[in-house]
């Protein structure tokens, strides 16, 4: 039995294709069937069957696959402590991301990385809180920047701060609203929200504000975009809810008026985070080590921002480009 045909038995299964997991190794695919083949008669089980047009995993297969990643897993983890020792690291590093962080040069962290392991291949992934620390929980990701309401990480995730800020109410220039210092929660009844997509901590912290003042907002528009969110709240399409430097970095776009809530929701911790049990590869461990180092806390005090007052957001807080 040989690692290469445990490799090539687990990139079929994973692709349910003997084609498009021969491409991923790089290899003919009668290359790839022929090892397979050879694994089968060795072990005197068939483990994938071939009957119909999709590639399936027979009885044999299912029991077979969990050992057969273990052992494939067991090499590249090898191969990686090896490569940690020369000071050359191979594999792959995924990164997820919030969009809404106008403030955090990650492309310039993403490009020290490559600079530093110019073999590792990095992808990025975008998404909401909720669904980022998910995945990262279940280890389709390696690290994420994600948002949390109250600083805390779920169950497994450690995380670093670097960031406290308020979520406030923005609104276009001419709206009822404009220039207001502070807005209560209970004037929003018959607002046209433009929400951030589900999954977002401050689309969830707003319904449940709404809901707990006994209404439900009505959502005119739903975007994952920051951009687009501001600008169609600029051309009076509705108002919104975002944490203040997305509704900062909107105003230098456009006509927006940035004003507090009453009560205050609770403010957006944004957290470097990864699973507590550690990396799992040697690229994720470097690029957390690297993160943690660049990616430097806000103010330098994230811990005291959180607890302290929000200030007061006057009419130089009305904008227009």
């Amino acid at each position: 039995m040989e690692l290469r045909q445990l490799a090539y038995f687990v990139a079929v299964v994973e692709e349910a294709s003997f084609t498009r997991a021969a491409e991923r190794m790089h290899v003919a695919q009668s290359g790839v069937s022929q090892q397979v083949r050879r694994l089968e008669r060795e072990l005197g089980e068939r483990l994938l069957d071939r009957s119909n047009q999709a590639v399936r995993l027979t009885q044999a297969g299912r029991a077979f696959l969990p050992h057969a990643r273990a052992a494939v897993s067991a090499a590249d983890s090898g191969r990686g402590v090896l490569a940690e020792l020369r000071g050359l690291l191979r594999g792959q590093l995924v990164v997820g991301t919030i969009q809404s962080l106008p403030d955090l040069n990650l492309a310039r962290l993403l490009a020290e990385f490559h600079g530093r392991h110019p073999h590792v291949e990095v992808s990025l992934r975008e998404g909401q809180s909720e669904p980022l620390l998910a995945s990262l929980k279940g280890g389709d990701v390696d690290a994420v920047v994600v948002g949390l309401a109250d600083g805390e990480p779920p169950e497994g995730v450690t995380v670093k701060i670097l960031s406290v800020e308020p979520l406030v109410l923005v609104t276009s220039a001419d709206h009822r609203f404009a220039g207001r210092d502070r807005v209560s929660i209970c004037e929003l009844r018959d607002e046209r929200l433009v929400a951030l997509s589900r999954g977002s901590g401050a689309r969830r912290h707003m319904e449940t504000a709404c809901r707990q003042a006994g209404f439900t907002l009505k959502i005119a528009f739903e975007t994952s975009d920051v951009t687009l969110l501001t600008d169609l709240v600029a051309h009076g399409l509705g108002i919104t809810i975002v944490p203040l430097s997305v509704a900062a970095a909107g105003a230098r776009g456009g006509a927006l008026c940035t004003m507090d809530l009453t009560p205050p929701l609770p403010r957006r911790h944004t957290a470097l985070a990864w699973r507590t049990a550690g990396p799992s590869s040697p690229p994720a461990r470097a690029f957390v080590a690297l993160a943690r180092d660049s990616l430097t806390t806000r103010r330098d005090a994230a811990s005291q921002e959180s607890s302290a007052p929000s200030r007061s957001p006057r009419r130089d807080r009305c904008r227009s480009a």
